[in-house]
């Protein structure tokens, strides 16, 4: 199936349809990240952070209940206080000097601050059916994708589908690169992040917040690859499409000497390849569980939702107190390479 057929039987300008398909507002921008660096402020690198306004500097999985301990979400389903989080995308002027890339909201979900599309499917996107069952994720469930210190397309294979996708318009959704585009893009960069979708079925979260989850032992999950024994229980594949808003960024005029695209990470990294994004689950009780055994493709009648402007109120207070929005001499955390 062509994506542009895909994005029409998504549904995507009606923002509830689509498996489970929604937006999120940016609950905040900062230098944060209680899964890696919990307790330190700052982390050594800025993120852009959506959903449950329980976040904060450390979230201590022992004694930190997402669901009881937020009053709000930035999701467009109030059942989901879970948080989500990428780097964040800076434009490397000719100058040496970095502006914050903004995000923008998807067709069907204008006015929506910044923020990501979340998407938990059972099957593969373009599977009408969504028949398969999977296994929700569990209070205090956390996992990471991706190496913020990987460098190359080598380094960049331990992760499945971790890619970027060069605009052209609102329906682009191929190819897909596992480096930044070189070109000018039209109609920004779209960032995906899928998540791996087997579990141990033990721990909700290891040392390195990854060896708890696997892929599938051979195929994809859009394949119906089988989860290796190590790793049995089947998850909800779980993706994020960030779409970073370059166009006040493509004139090349404006880009390094050597001709190089200008996006960095705001991590340092210059390739893309170190692309990342973190979760921790959320979900009100067993509502995702419910959701997913509906198998349904275009709505969520068992799921509650918020308006937009609803969204949009959900925050969280500065708790570093850092320009990161001005024309800077250097990446936030003094990041260079």
């Amino acid at each position: 199936m062509k994506w542009n057929a895909i994005v029409a039987t998504l549904g995507l300008f009606a923002p509830t349809s689509a498996l489970l398909r929604f937006g999120c507002a940016r609950l905040t921008v900062q230098r944060l990240d209680p899964l890696v660096n919990p307790g330190s402020n700052p982390s050594p690198h800025l993120h852009q952070i959506i959903g449950g306004d329980s976040f904060n500097v450390s979230m201590d999985p022992k004694t930190h209940d997402l669901v009881g301990l937020s009053s709000c979400t930035s999701c467009q389903f109030t059942e989901d206080f879970s948080n989500y989080w990428t780097a964040v995308l800076y434009f490397r002027a000719k100058n040496g000097t970095y502006k914050r890339v903004p995000q923008r909201a998807q067709a069907g979900m204008e006015g929506t601050q910044g923020g990501m599309v979340v998407y938990y499917m059972t099957d593969a996107l373009f599977d009408t059916a969504q028949k398969s069952s999977v296994t929700a994720f569990k209070p205090g469930f956390r996992m990471l994708v991706g190496d913020v210190n990987y460098r190359d397309r080598e380094q960049a294979r331990d992760f499945r589908q971790l890619t970027f996708i060069c605009m052209q318009d609102e329906s682009t959704r191929e190819p897909e690169t596992l480096n930044f585009p070189t070109k000018p893009c039209p109609a920004g960069i779209m960032a995906n992040h899928r998540f791996p979708t087997c579990w141990d079925g033990v721990n909700l979260d290891s040392p390195n917040h990854r060896d708890h989850v696997a892929y599938p032992e051979s195929g994809t999950f859009e394949s119906g690859g089988p989860c290796p024994s190590t790793h049995p229980v089947r998850l909800p594949q779980l993706l994020l499409e960030t779409v970073w808003d370059t166009k006040a960024f493509n004139n090349k005029a404006d880009w390094p000497e050597d001709g190089s695209q200008p996006f960095v990470w705001s991590s340092g990294d210059k390739t893309g390849y170190s692309t990342h994004a973190d979760y921790l689950f959320g979900w009100k009780d067993d509502s995702l569980q419910k959701a997913m055994d509906a198998h349904t493709y275009v709505s969520a009648p068992m799921l509650k939702t918020q308006s937009i402007a609803e969204q949009n109120k959900c925050t969280v207070p500065d708790m570093v107190g850092e320009d990161f929005d001005s024309w800077l001499p250097k990446l936030p955390g003094n990041l260079e390479e």
